[in-house]
């Protein structure tokens, strides 16, 4: 099975698993979403979605959130680890988007990059999720999973996956395939216990098991 034709099948087997797979950030404008992917480094999504309810109970806007304190922001997010530095790049972004964009946030790839904050995961997150665009969101959950099912041969570093990702998977795809990845990645394909390959829907095209690539 060559890596197209996996990925193709892995891809019909994951939508048929996980029918209704969005992103697990809670948020109801695209700049919530940027403010709660920065927060989520090394943090769970479960955390980030309470404690930005604290985060926005107090500035509920981006002007609101520009003109707060860092010291004000980091009391706040700092249970999401690292506060200082995210609290810094909060209101960095924060105070971009109202002076250059209206309060708006860009839906052009590269205006996403420019923004403090902002690397490829999160910009692929908000182009997908938020504007429809296609998005390859490589986060440790797609990196994992793509290497242990033979998309990708030993690729650790994000960028450099996505690139691979970017051959394989149809552009229309890419962005709710990488939410699949990170259910299965959750309950199935685990990082920290043994993969349950026993009840794995990809258990048959998956390299890990035994699928060789011609």
């Amino acid at each position: 099975m060559r890596k197209k034709e996996r990925a193709k099948e892995i891809i019909r087997l994951l939508k048929e698993e996980y029918p209704d797979t969005t992103c697990t950030l809670d948020y109801d404008d695209a700049w919530k979403l940027l403010v709660s992917v920065r927060l989520a480094a090394q943090c769970t999504d479960a955390r980030v979605n309470v404690v930005v309810q604290d985060l926005y109970a107090k500035f509920p806007t981006v002007e609101a959130l520009a003109e707060a304190e860092v010291s004000e922001i980091e009391e706040i997010v700092r249970p999401c680890g690292l506060g200082n530095s995210k609290a810094r790049d909060i209101s960095a972004c924060m105070k971009i988007l109202r002076d250059e964009y209206g309060g708006k946030v860009p839906d052009d790839f590269d205006a996403l990059l420019s923004l403090p904050g902002v690397g490829r995961k999160s910009a692929n997150l908000v182009m997908g999720d938020v504007f429809g665009k296609p998005a390859i969101v490589t986060d440790t959950h797609c990196i994992r999973l793509v290497n242990r099912m033979g998309l990708v041969d030993g690729i650790k570093e994000p960028k450099k996956v996505e690139m691979e990702l970017w051959k394989l998977i149809p552009p229309e795809e890419g962005n709710d395939f990488c939410h699949r990845l990170v259910d299965h990645g959750r309950e199935i394909c685990t990082a920290r216990t043994t993969p349950h390959c026993d009840r794995c829907c990809l258990s048959e095209v998956c390299k890990k098991v035994g699928v060789k690539l011609k």
